[in-house]
């Protein structure tokens, strides 16, 4: 198997059982194998019904697992930090997501890489930019330094 990279997008707005939002994305971290960047974790208006402010971060995973295993495995630790599916952008204890892969695109049942709407989004651009400002879009070759700038910084989209 090939090892690649992952762009992975953490948030949370919600204490858990490691303490507030940010505790709960320093615990996602350490949860996650290969880690080898991590961005600040930046505080974020809430989008949507949530009206609790959000914390939002962005790591580098070094991995040999396919995008729908890495999903997967994500997905795992969410529901080991008490993640239940709910209302769309509510409140959540920990959100993983997976932006960007080294491999390029993917696209199955339940799973699109890039992430569809990664490039509208500050609150992933903006943490992601501080650890992979040079990865480019796939999809259109944009830099992510680039789209970071492009994007709106008051107000995030959903």
């Amino acid at each position: 198997m090939t090892t690649t990279s992952y762009a992975i997008a953490l948030g949370s707005n919600r204490p858990g059982r490691h303490g507030g939002p940010r505790d709960e994305i320093r615990a996602a971290l350490a949860a996650l194998d290969g880690v080898y960047a991590v961005s600040p974790i930046i505080t974020t208006a809430p989008v949507g019904p949530s009206i609790r402010a959000f914390a939002n971060a962005a790591a580098l995973v070094e991995s040999d697992l396919t995008p729908p295993q890495m999903l997967a495995a994500l997905k795992a630790i969410e529901r080991r930090f008490g993640r239940r599916r709910g209302q769309r952008w509510g409140a959540r204890v920990i959100d993983l997501d997976i932006i960007l892969w080294s491999g390029g695109r993917w696209r199955s049942a339940g799973l699109t890489v890039p992430h569809i709407a990664y490039a509208d989004r500050a609150f992933v651009l903006h943490p992601l930019a501080h650890i992979a400002a040079d990865w480019r879009d796939p999809r259109d070759g944009r830099r992510i330094g680039h789209m970071r700038q492009s994007v709106d910084r008051r107000r995030p989209r959903p």
